[in-house]
């Protein structure tokens, strides 16, 4: 499957459903340039994840949205849940475990303790 662009736009429909990889990058970055080949061929590979890409450059509110000020970073989703963020590129077998760990999460567990989190939030 091929990358899809994140955007504004369409931010909230992408990461509704499913499982969800995002790439905050920019053209310039050089990590970002050495890690954009190893995100591709996880797109290939996994046909059962939506893989997206997020230029900071263009999409500065969505970077800032989420508090990039390490780039790459990589944000997983799981079921419209954030369960993943973490600044720096990954080696292809740390993204394969990645994308593993978050295959295997029991969802029932992850949407209580999210659920909790959101009402000390809001409490």
């Amino acid at each position: 499957m091929a990358t899809v662009t994140l955007t504004a736009e369409n931010h909230d429909t992408t990461v509704e459903d499913g499982i969800v990889l995002i790439d905050f990058w920019a053209g310039w970055c050089v990590p970002c340039q050495r890690f954009a080949p190893i995100f591709e061929k996880a797109a290939e590979e996994h046909t059962d994840v939506t893989f997206a890409k997020v230029d900071t450059e263009d999409q500065q509110q969505l970077a800032m949205r989420y508090g990039v000020t390490s780039i790459p970073t990589l944000v997983a989703y799981r079921e419209g849940i954030p369960v993943f963020s973490q600044a720096g590129a990954l080696p292809q077998s740390a993204l394969e475990d990645l994308i593993g760990q978050v295959k295997n999460l029991d969802m029932d567990q992850v949407r209580k303790a999210y659920a909790e989190a959101q009402e000390q939030q809001e409490g």
